[in-house]
């Protein structure tokens, strides 16, 4: 929604502001879709011409998180401390015990209970690989905060191949503007004998590829390439408790412990107080019992 917002009030100061001075939007509107072809269909075929088509895909399916914001909310969180405390309270009986649940994490009834991160392949492969380390004995925590960290940076750079992939577009889309202004030049020019009203109609035509060129990439690609990235960090910061809480388990610590480490690590807008998570983990150990 504030997406929304913000893209009408970008409109309305730009368009609003150019009518009250005394400008005249048939100029404009005249021209924009011809300008609007060259300048958006070059803008387009450059974005087409460097990505393969995963990446087009990719792209594609992250603008709507410029509206939706982050996919991570504070219930979530919440439920993976949850997750991650069942699990790690399951492996302290015994890997053999934790082997159903991180083999075949469709079929575990500790992951039902928390649906939206079982949908989540790379959440649920994060775990289950590092409960998996553990047990194989490969269990050095300085190793597996290495691997981590790897895999993690990883992740985070598919990731962000969206945000790059706009900031791209909105980088060219200034010049691809004078482009369509200087073709705007070399058709008055052609015109030359025309009156002067003509003329100025006809400059003031190829002034707005300018302006569009400029306008797309400040006043909206930009903004979105930014908007996408920071959301891309936010999310990220879902798995990034994955990996404190699971670090701390390999240090041995007491199950709370490691929750509290995992919780302490979460963004304040979006972290479950203390008496939260606590009420939620007393709320599991009684139905375990």
């Amino acid at each position: 929604m504030i997406g929304v917002v913000g893209i009408v009030l970008i409109f309305v100061m730009v368009f609003g502001g150019y009518t009250l001075a005394g400008g005249h939007l048939e100029i404009i509107l005249h021209s924009l879709p011809y300008e609007m072809i060259m300048i958006g269909g070059a803008g387009l075929g450059a974005f087409v011409l460097s990505n393969d088509l995963s990446g087009i895909k990719h792209t594609a399916r992250d603008v709507a998180k410029v509206f939706k914001g982050p996919h991570w909310k504070h219930a979530d969180y919440r439920d993976l401390l949850c997750l991650l405390y069942e699990l790690i309270r399951v492996g302290r009986t015994g890997p053999v015990a934790l082997e159903a649940h991180i083999e075949t994490p469709q079929d575990s009834p500790i992951f039902a209970r928390y649906p939206k991160i079982l949908a989540d392949r790379e959440a649920v492969a994060l775990i289950c690989d590092t409960f998996r380390s553990a047990s194989m004995n490969y269990d050095d925590p300085h190793q597996v905060e290495e691997v981590l960290d790897k895999r993690m940076e990883t992740a985070r750079h598919d990731a962000e191949h969206s945000t790059h992939a706009l900031q791209s577009v909105a980088d060219a889309l200034p010049a691809l503007g004078i482009v369509a202004a200087v073709l705007g030049v070399i058709k008055t020019m052609g015109s030359i004998d025309k009156p002067p009203e003509i003329l100025g109609e006809m400059i003031g035509g190829a002034l707005v590829g300018t302006f569009l060129g400029v306008f797309l990439a400040y006043g909206l690609i930009g903004p979105f390439a930014a908007r996408l990235k920071q959301v891309v960090a936010e999310d990220g910061h879902f798995y990034q408790l994955i990996r404190e809480v699971l670090v701390a388990n390999l240090h041995n610590h007491a199950p709370n412990i490691c929750i509290e480490v995992g919780r302490q690590n979460v963004p304040g807008h979006a972290r479950p107080e203390f008496n939260e998570v606590d009420e939620a983990l007393r709320t599991l150990k009684q139905e375990a019992a």
